[in-house]
């Protein structure tokens, strides 16, 4: 069973390209991610069991040696983080928004890990630092009192170390948004 996350970034391209091949070598995980992100650096994210992302990770660590920026495994991961990382989650009917950007791109999944285990919410995407300065955005939808419960939950535990840099609740969004927002 599937229930963990290896998350990596890494400052060298070639690096990332490199420890990506050897941690999907090195053990039975699934890449969520592998791809440069801003500003020139190198996210990885892979998906399985805790003991063969446990060392998918060693090995990519081992790999990137001193380019690493960050890493991070997340154990027991809620269900829907694959799929809101991979920009795949389905999401029915929107009723309030919940939408929170970090600082990096490894604080976006543990954000949306958070929000997601805090409360009912469905998480509707995960966005890795693509053409955002290094940072990471989570967008997620449910009943408001869920929503504002999950956006709780992660300013609590996230916003003192000033991992979170804007957040916001949107009740009963317009449908002209939610109509943009569901094709983007």
């Amino acid at each position: 069973m599937a229930n963990s996350i290896g998350l990596l970034e890494v400052k060298s391209i070639p690096l990332g390209m490199l420890a990506t091949d050897e941690m999907l070598k090195a053990a039975d995980v699934k890449a969520l991610i592998s791809t440069p992100i801003c500003p020139g650096k190198y996210m990885i994210a892979v998906y399985g069991n805790v003991g063969a992302v446990k060392s998918s990770m060693e090995s990519g660590l081992q790999t990137a040696g001193e380019s690493i920026v960050s890493d991070y495994i997340i154990n027991n991961v809620h269900e829907s983080i694959p799929a809101a990382i991979t920009g795949t989650s389905e999401v029915e009917k929107i009723l309030s928004i919940g939408v929170i950007e970090t600082i990096s791109a490894l604080t976006a999944v543990m954000a949306g890990d958070i929000a997601a285990k805090a409360s009912n919410i469905r998480l509707m995407e995960i966005r890795i630092a693509r053409g955002l300065g290094g940072k990471g955005f989570l967008v997620f939808t449910g009943e408001l009192s869920s929503v504002k419960s999950a956006m709780n939950s992660c300013l609590s535990q996230l916003k003192e170390s000033g991992e979170i840099t804007g957040s916001c609740v949107i009740p009963s969004p317009h449908p002209g948004f939610v109509e943009k927002l569901l094709l983007n």
